[in-house]
């Protein structure tokens, strides 16, 4: 049903103008829609190249890397406190921006990662003169967590396991870290290994697996817990 857009009369739909006034009709109906004021679809760009987005994210560190080291000249010299910046870089360089330039296997990318965190770990230890708790604590627990890691990247690779697998395998890694934790721990700051409370932490992972297996190996309790938790 159309209207005058001038004085409001009811047109039969054939009119074209109005029978009072005269004003041309309008019938929305019988009009074409237009292009719409605001895009209905998101415009297809591009993606930027990765050699290109890792040059702009390299020149970004290295740039705060220059201004914090030549500040660390200017401003209390006597302390390396550009380390920590330069460090940092460092470290999100090869975690964020290698990866765009070189794909690797995962082994080789684990083993780059954990050896950015050791080259952080050993600038920190410089810049506050510890290099003796780096070598007697920190390199010691860095080796230990690349053994776990590998180990855990390796029972885990294809990526073919159920949860309940996942699930077992992330809660005797963490107990495995935290055993490891205190033994290295005690080993620096007393020179013997006392077990305590990374025995029980232990004991946790440990009875807490468990169920998850037999869950895991039982088919109706399987079934239950899937349906129930969608695992």
């Amino acid at each position: 049903m159309s209207y005058c857009v001038n004085c409001g009369v009811e047109l039969n739909p054939g009119a074209e103008r109005c029978p009072l006034c005269q004003t041309p009709a309008w019938h929305p109906e019988n009009e074409t829609p237009g292009e719409p004021y605001f895009a209905t679809a998101r415009p297809n760009v591009e993606r930027a190249p990765r050699r290109t987005l890792a040059m702009i994210l390299s020149s970004m560190l290295l740039s705060v890397v220059i201004c914090c080291g030549l500040l660390n000249l200017l401003y209390i010299p006597n302390e390396a406190w550009s380390l920590y910046i330069i460090g940092a870089a460092m470290l999100l360089w090869i975690w964020f921006v290698l990866p765009l330039v070189v794909r690797w296997p995962t082994f080789l990318k684990l083993t780059a990662d954990v050896a950015a965190v050791g080259l952080y770990v050993d600038l920190l230890s410089i810049s506050v003169h510890g290099a003796d708790w780096f070598s007697g604590l920190a390199l010691p627990l860095l080796v230990y967590l690349v053994a776990l890691v590998f180990l855990l990247s390796f029972l885990l690779r294809g990526g073919r396991h159920s949860r309940l697998t996942t699930m077992s395998l992330a809660i005797g890694f963490l107990g495995l870290l935290l055993l490891g934790l205190e033994y290295f721990g005690d080993l620096y700051f007393t020179g013997v290994w006392v077990p305590g409370w990374s025995l029980i932490t232990s004991a946790i992972s440990v009875a807490l697996i468990i169920p998850l297996q037999i869950i895991r190996h039982v088919p109706v309790l399987r079934e239950e817990i899937r349906r129930r938790f969608s695992l």
